[in-house]
């Protein structure tokens, strides 16, 4: 036990003594290092690669100067072709013989030709001009509603029959009439007949005339029935 008590003691000095020289070593060891790293660098100018500067970055200006337009030559006008002497301007009356032509000796009269001219007559010529389309005709719309019966301005009373009288036949017969756009009844037709009687009344009916009846400012073929009274007297 005193063995062990008196070894550490003299552990513990050499470990002091260790840090008494250990403290300095180090010391110098890092401001060498440090004296190095901050020296080199100032010595060493040509070796280690130079910062760049600002002004390296910035792309210097150069005003460009505006070039003159291309000069464009114009080209001068061309003179009109002077007159050949002696090549008249005005066509003459008569053309003479000139040499290697193939007419015969003599002169070529040109008067003539104007008068043709002129006698042309233009108006003559005629153009084939498509036929004209022909106008689809208007069915005939029933009278009612809107659509007034036509006023009658022609009258002619029915001939009674020698043979209905004979036979003291009497009564009304109604018939359909189309009046066409012009007011004149175009077609008729029995719808109550009568005997002895209808064929007196078609012809009556189918004289009479009507007022032009007005669809939407239009002339228009209306259909309406008419009545003819055959009474003896």
């Amino acid at each position: 036990m005193p063995g062990i008590m008196f070894q550490d003691v003299v552990s513990l000095r050499t470990r002091s003594n260790r840090k008494w020289y250990t403290l300095p070593l180090s010391f110098l060891v890092h401001t060498t290092v440090l004296a190095v790293i901050l020296v080199i660098p100032l010595i060493a100018t040509d070796v280690l690669p130079r910062p760049r500067t600002i002004m390296e970055f910035v792309t210097p200006y150069v005003p460009v100067a505006p070039s003159a337009p291309p000069h464009v030559q114009r080209a001068s006008p061309t003179p009109a072709a002077a007159t050949t002497p002696g090549v008249p301007v005005v066509a003459p009356d008569s053309i003479g013989a000139e040499s290697g032509m193939i007419f015969q000796p003599g002169t070529v009269e040109t008067a003539g030709i104007e008068g043709l001219i002129v006698g042309l007559d233009v108006g003559t010529i005629a153009i084939d001009a498509p036929p004209p389309v022909a106008a689809e005709p208007v069915a005939p719309v029933p009278i009612g509603g809107n659509i007034k019966p036509p006023a009658r301005t022609k009258y002619v009373a029915p001939a009674y029959p020698p043979i209905a009288l004979s036979a003291k036949a009497q009564g009304v017969v109604i018939i359909e009439a189309i009046i066409g756009a012009d007011g004149k009844v175009e077609q008729a037709r029995v719808l109550r007949p009568q005997p002895l009687l209808d064929e007196a009344a078609l012809a009556a009916v189918r004289s009479w005339e009507y007022t032009p009846t007005l669809l939407n400012g239009k002339p228009t073929p209306v259909i309406m029935t008419v009545t003819v009274n055959f009474t003896l007297r």
